[in-house]
């Protein structure tokens, strides 16, 4: 299995902004469909934002659409999650995962029984 580590996680206000990185152990990102997940309590794992291995077409749920950004630094082999406007109901666990599943379904990387491969997570509160 490989071995992810994500970092960034913390208590914001809402409207405030955190930026996540998911940084890969002993293996290069570029090939792999690449996703970020959220966990919230009593809640099941839900994608945020994915980028496809094949076409490197980035998604988004319709919850975090406008609001939050993936950027992949090949330079620095390390995906961040850019959120912002962050709202007490993105209180979440959030992961990065990476598959080499493919499917032909759209925005199949956001469904997370596609992945094998998580990282830790990080843990977002938004509250005032």
């Amino acid at each position: 299995q490989l071995q992810l580590v994500e970092s960034g996680g913390g208590l914001v206000q809402p409207g405030e902004s955190l930026n996540l990185s998911c940084a890969p152990s002993g293996f290069i990102l570029d090939g792999y469909t690449i996703g970020w997940f959220r966990q919230a309590p009593g809640k099941e794992r839900e994608g945020a934002s994915c980028m496809s291995g094949v076409g490197r077409r980035i998604h988004y749920a319709d919850s975090v659409r406008g609001r939050f950004t993936f950027h992949n630094d090949k330079a620095e082999n390390t995906v961040y999650l850019q959120m912002t406007s962050l709202k007490p109901e993105d209180t979440a666990v959030y992961y990065c995962a990476v598959t080499t599943r493919y499917s032909m379904r759209e925005a199949y990387c956001l469904l997370p029984e596609y992945f094998a491969s998580w990282g830790q997570g990080t843990q977002v509160t938004v509250s005032s």
